[in-house]
């Protein structure tokens, strides 16, 4: 088969009202380019219909869609990076399949790839979300530019990006348990660049991003890119003994001067209640970070492929490895 020249990897999680829809779009945007394509849908352990809609997508333009069916339920990081391990494009273009960010915007990124960048990141202009979305994001945006200010994006939750195939293969070869795609590649980008892309409210489905997730997902950027959060509860430690020092002193000539009293005894309580907060804290954050460590020891699969269906070559079964352990099959082979 010939080896097309962009790969779009789409992650889907019950998306059946958009899928017909994201298809006639996308495939109409990619023919426009006059470049050889491929589109990797891949099936997150969807609920609903979306299973055979994809199934039967690909049955329509086997030459130009693939579909990967996972085990289950294992992130929209992970089904991308089960994407990016099937690739075969040297532009390789993520997409959400809730149609946000329009397909007809992809030419923006191939453009600016091909001016020599190796990685592409899209900012969302005129964004149509809630305000309670809007506040989330714009907070998140903030608390990385503090956190990590290495990574250097005005948007990282938009998921319109491009990158360059070399890239793709670094990450996938990072086989870490849980990651932040889009600061990933811009720690490994020698030249990014960002492009405006339009955004579009959500008509279709329902977004499977809750509270809880996003919690999950700030977590995800903090612990994998920056020591901040240790630095800071170590300082705040620091500083809480310090004070506690200075305090111990002066109950002590108190003592001297005024002999004993008990009316400070509701201080100590608060005191005694804040320290216990920052331990705890201090406690929830540490156990962030090993509890990603005891996710990469286990080495267990970041992902599992039931089934792929792709053309001359309907159906495999896989599990997460490495590019350089799929290269080392190839060679054996």
């Amino acid at each position: 088969m010939k080896k097309p020249y962009i790969s779009v990897v789409i992650p889907v999680y019950n998306e059946q009202e958009c899928l017909e829809t994201l298809y006639q779009r996308l495939t109409s945007s990619l023919d426009k380019l006059e470049k050889d394509y491929e589109v990797i849908l891949v099936n997150d352990g969807s609920q609903d219909n979306s299973t055979a809609i994809l199934d039967e997508l690909h049955a329509r333009r086997p030459e130009r869609i693939r579909v990967i069916h996972l085990n289950g339920n294992f992130g929209q990081h992970m089904a991308i990076m089960a994407g990016f391990e099937n690739v075969r494009g040297e532009i390789v273009i993520t997409l959400d399949a809730d149609l946000q960010n329009p397909p007809e915007e992809i030419y923006k990124l191939v453009d600016k790839m091909d001016q020599g960048h190796d990685v592409v990141g899209g900012y969302r202009m005129n964004r149509k979300d809630s305000a309670w979305r809007l506040f989330v994001s714009k907070a998140h945006n903030k608390l990385r530019e503090r956190i990590a200010p290495q990574l250097k994006m005005k948007d990282e939750g938009c998921m319109l990006r491009a990158y360059r195939r070399n890239i793709v293969d670094l990450m996938v070869s990072c086989n870490e348990a849980s990651t932040f795609i889009p600061a990933l590649a811009m720690s490994y980008a020698a030249n990014p660049a960002e492009v405006g892309v339009a955004h579009e409210a959500r008509e279709l489905g329902t977004s499977s991003y809750n509270f809880f997730k996003l919690i999950r997902y700030n977590f995800d950027l903090v612990t994998n890119f920056s020591l901040v959060p240790l630095q800071f509860i170590s300082f705040i430690g620091i500083t809480i003994s310090i004070a506690s020092l200075f305090f111990v002193v002066y109950l002590f000539m108190r003592r001297i001067i005024i002999g004993p009293e008990a009316q400070g005894v509701f201080t100590l309580f608060a005191i005694q209640f804040f320290l216990i907060g920052i331990i705890l804290l201090a406690l929830g954050i540490i156990g962030e970070y090993i509890g990603r460590i005891y996710q990469q020891v286990r080495e267990r699969p970041r992902y599992v492929i039931r089934e792929i269906k792709q053309q001359n070559n309907s159906s495999q079964h896989q599990t997460s490895t490495s590019v350089m352990q799929q290269k080392e099959k190839e060679y054996v082979s």
